[in-house]
């Protein structure tokens, strides 16, 4: 049987993208309709006020990037939050990437501001700081396409670190088998990637632009972090725990 993953969608593009893009859902199911693991995906845009019906059953809930801030009082935060926290003491398998990332962290006990680093564009190398039985294939480090100004700054005490850097020294964290979370957007593609960056270039000034614009040149792995969650999501608590211990 395919995974049912529940996407809840935290944002709405800008008119100018909403033709080509449509949604940060729609390139969530883009993306891992490329990955080997099997899976149905569910659209369910919270901004909005969109939630699954109280009998919908799913393997994972996904937290979709946002053009708002995870730490933000506005009230479709505070009802996204509570939600999540009734999935996570439920014992719900949680995905969060950049907003969601910061937002999970934030909820579940770490810490989310606006970044003294300034805005991460463009692409991104991590190092990685594991390779767990889900992060098939193994990859030597980590690159993502990026798009934020905030990150997360404490973890939560019962969380790991999975990818790191200079940068963003909590690039990606796993908490146990339930969560797992990454800064970068594995659902970007570059040319998507380019958009944003034209439409905030007078916003963000010349120079980091530049560099921005320049780093596209790169490839990223967004596909592969497709797989790890899916992977994550798949392999039970039980079988990871066994794997986990033949490896030390």
């Amino acid at each position: 049987m395919p995974l049912r993953i529940c996407i809840l969608e935290t944002d709405v593009l800008r008119p100018e993208l909403i033709d080509q893009y449509h949604g940060y859902g729609r390139m969530f199911e883009q993306l891992f309709a490329r990955q080997p693991v099997p899976a149905q995906f569910f659209v369910y845009n919270v901004v909005q006020g969109e939630y699954p019906a109280d009998d919908e059953r799913f393997d994972a809930y996904l937290v979709t990037g946002s053009k708002a801030d995870s730490f933000g009082s506005d009230p479709w935060i505070q009802t996204l939050k509570a939600y999540l926290l009734d999935r996570y003491q439920r014992g719900d398998k949680l995905l969060g990437i950049c907003f969601g990332h910061q937002l999970l962290a934030l909820l579940l006990g770490g810490k989310s501001e606006r970044a003294s680093q300034g805005w991460g564009l463009g692409t991104h190398r991590y190092r990685l700081e594991e390779q767990a039985s889900w992060m098939t294939p193994r990859l030597d480090d980590l690159t993502l396409l990026i798009s934020h100004q905030d990150q997360v700054t404490a973890l939560p005490d019962n969380a790991t670190v999975v990818a790191s850097s200079a940068f963003c020294p909590f690039a990606a964290y796993r908490i146990g088998h339930q969560v797992l979370c990454f800064q970068g957007h594995p659902e970007f593609i570059h040319a998507y990637s380019r958009a944003l960056l034209d439409l905030r270039r007078q916003h963000l000034g010349d120079e980091l632009y530049d560099q921005a614009i320049d780093s596209l040149q790169d490839d990223h792995h967004g596909l592969t972090v497709a797989e790890w969650m899916m992977r994550f999501v798949s392999q039970p608590r039980e079988t990871i725990e066994a794997l986990e211990q033949e490896q030390r």
